[in-house]
């Protein structure tokens, strides 16, 4: 499929829900306070975070597995409104930094909004490409992303682009929509599902040999979930899974 096109589709699809608060993840319930829950969003993140930050677009909880620390420079790949940007400011205090990335300038406007309104010093958003990165080299401690990755028609220069900018010894921990199995074509090659997360979902095992053929090592799943969800297609039920991934860059 023409990459230019499916990169449209994904701005397209990221601006309206930027606009509009709709989401169209598959993971996603009616309520969007479960759904948090479900992914591994705490009571307690939910309280600290921006409401208008949060919209239901994740599939696990980066922040809450990447054991942040105090003073560290975080970049989460895909950004969106800046949800696990706000909770990583939280974790990696005054003396921290976090970078938020995302292609779509909808989504970047907005997160950039809440930052000023509720005073996070902290954070900064970029606008960007995650297959290539405005960040420098070796310039951060920690990456974090959240159900983004699937959409890139590129996953191994992605994570290339993670590789180079981390730090000697830094540490990658990404959420992700894989697939047990092969995906039907007609859904492959359905505008539709890459940006509804499913049609740029990778054979599990493969999404793996990818992130270390970037060059990590300790390459980890940490936890999983596989969705029963069949509304979109029955064919699906039980083969989208997402995938809680760590790894290393070698010190």
């Amino acid at each position: 499929m023409n990459e230019k096109k499916i990169k449209s589709e994904v701005k397209k699809r990221y601006a309206k829900i930027a606009k509009e608060g709709s989401s169209c993840c598959p993971t996603c319930g009616k309520n969007i306070i479960k759904q948090a829950e479900s992914i591994g969003y705490s009571e307690d993140d939910l309280q600290k975070l921006p409401k208008e930050a949060f919209m239901g677009l994740g599939c696990g909880n980066p922040t809450a597995l990447a054991d942040l620390n105090e003073g560290e420079t975080v970049l989460d790949l895909g950004s969106g409104a800046g949800a696990d940007v706000f909770l990583a400011a939280e974790k990696v205090g005054k003396n921290g930094h976090v970078i938020g990335v995302d292609m779509t300038e909808e989504m970047i406007k907005k997160g950039k909004k809440i930052a000023k309104e509720y005073g996070y010093t902290n954070v900064e958003f970029r606008y960007g490409e995650i297959e290539d990165l405005p960040v420098e080299d070796n310039s951060i401690d920690v990456i974090i992303s959240n159900c983004v990755i699937n959409l890139s028609p590129d996953k191994l220069k992605t994570f290339k682009e993670a590789y180079r900018v981390l730090r000697p010894g830094g540490r990658l921990l990404v959420s992700d929509m894989v697939t047990e199995g092969e995906l039907p074509e007609d859904i492959k090659k359905s505008f539709d599902a890459w940006s509804g997360c499913i049609a740029g979902a990778l054979e599990k095992n493969k999404y793996l040999d990818t992130i270390k053929k970037a060059g990590f090592q300790n390459v980890e799943i940490i936890g999983q979930n596989r969705y029963s969800e069949d509304s979109l297609d029955r064919r699906l039920a039980g083969k989208i899974i997402s995938i809680h991934v760590l790894a290393k860059k070698s010190s």
